[in-house]
C-alpha cells in the first residue's frame, strides 16, 4: 500500500515528494495516501486506464498558443444566377450631351430609278376683266349727277359692267385703266369719272357752235378691290353736250392691267363674290 501511494504520489504530485524528505515520511504518507484515493477516485471517474508500464497519465497541460492563420481556401464553385428582379422606375432626362464634330462629307450616291411620268395639268388661265360699251343713236340728254348709261355694250365677256346702270364692279383686285371718248356736239360738255361716289378725273371741251362735232377724250388708271364701282357722269347741266350718231360714237371702255392676287397663277372663272378660284 504504501508503496502503491507513493508510486501515486511521484507521479502526480512532485512537490509531496520535497515534503516527505523535510517533515517525514509518516506525515506525508498520511496526507499522500488520502491524496492518492482522491486521485484513484479522479482516475476511475475519467476512466483513466493505466499504461502497460503500471503508470497512469499525467494531468492535462494548459491550452497551446494559437497557431498562425492557414492558407487561403480555394474558391468555391460559382453560384446559380438569380430571378430577375422588377424593373425599376423611369430616371430623369438627362441634359443634352455636347454637339459632336461635323462628319466628312459622304461620297455622291447614286442616280435614283426614274419616276413615273404624272397626269397631265389643266391649262393656266389669268384672271381677267374687259368692257367696252356706247351710247345708242338717238339717246336722251344725260341727267346731272347720275351714271351715263352707256347701253349698247360692245364687250363685256366677264360681266362686271352693267348696261342697265352704267356701272363697272370690281371683281377681280388690282390696277384698271378707263377711258372715255365723247363725241361734242350742240353745247360744252363736261363730265366726270367716278369711283365709288368720289371724282377720280373730270374732263371737259369748249363749243363754239361748230357746224360740227368735236372729240373729247380721257383716261385713268384706278386701283380696285373687290366691290369698287366706276361710272361717268355730267358735272354740270349747261354742259351736257354729249353726242352719238351713225358717223361717231361716245364710249366708255375699261380693262384689267395686272392682279394683286397673290401667287396669281392663275385663276378662271371668278364666283360672284370677287374671290378667286384656281383652276
Amino acid at each position: 500500500m504504501f508503496s502503491f501511494s507513493f508510486i501515486v504520489l511521484c507521479r502526480f504530485r512532485p512537490l509531496l515528494l520535497s515534503n516527505f524528505l523535510l517533515f517525514g515520511c509518516g506525515e506525508v504518507l498520511t496526507e499522500g495516501r488520502q491524496e492518492a484515493h482522491q486521485l484513484a477516485d479522479s482516475a476511475q471517474s475519467l476512466r483513466w486506464l493505466p499504461s502497460s508500464s503500471g503508470c497512469y497519465p499525467g494531468i492535462p497541460g494548459t491550452p497551446g498558443v494559437h497557431g498562425s492563420p492557414g492558407q487561403p481556401g480555394r474558391d468555391g464553385r460559382d453560384g446559380r444566377d438569380g430571378a430577375p428582379g422588377e424593373k425599376g422606375e423611369k430616371g430623369e432626362r438627362g441634359e443634352p450631351g455636347v454637339a459632336g464634330a461635323r462628319g466628312i462629307i459622304g461620297d455622291r450616291g447614286d442616280p435614283g430609278e426614274k419616276g413615273e411620268r404624272g397626269q397631265q395639268g389643266e391649262c393656266a388661265v389669268a384672271p381677267k376683266s374687259a368692257f367696252s360699251a356706247k351710247l345708242s343713236e338717238g339717246s336722251s340728254m344725260p341727267v346731272v349727277a347720275e351714271a351715263v348709261r352707256f347701253d349698247k355694250v360692245l364687250l363685256n365677256d366677264q360681266g362686271d359692267y352693267n348696261a342697265e346702270t352704267g356701272r363697272f364692279t370690281c371683281r377681280v383686285p388690282g390696277v384698271y385703266y378707263f377711258t372715255v371718248h365723247a363725241t361734242v356736239y350742240r353745247s360744252s360738255l363736261q363730265f366726270d369719272l367716278m369711283k365709288n361716289g368720289h371724282i377720280a378725273a373730270s374732263y371737259f371741251q369748249f363749243y363754239g357752235n361748230w357746224p360740227k362735232p368735236v372729240s373729247l377724250s380721257g383716261g385713268s388708271l384706278l386701283h380696285l378691290v373687290p366691290g369698287d364701282t366706276v361710272w361717268v357722269q355730267m358735272g354740270l347741266s349747261e354742259y351736257s353736250g354729249l353726242y352719238s350718231s351713225p358717223k361717231t360714237d361716245s364710249t366708255f371702255t375699261g380693262f384689267l392691267i395686272y392682279s394683286d392676287w397673290k401667287n396669281s397663277a392663275v385663276f378662271a372663272d371668278l364666283p360672284g363674290d370677287g374671290t378667286p378660284a384656281t383652276v
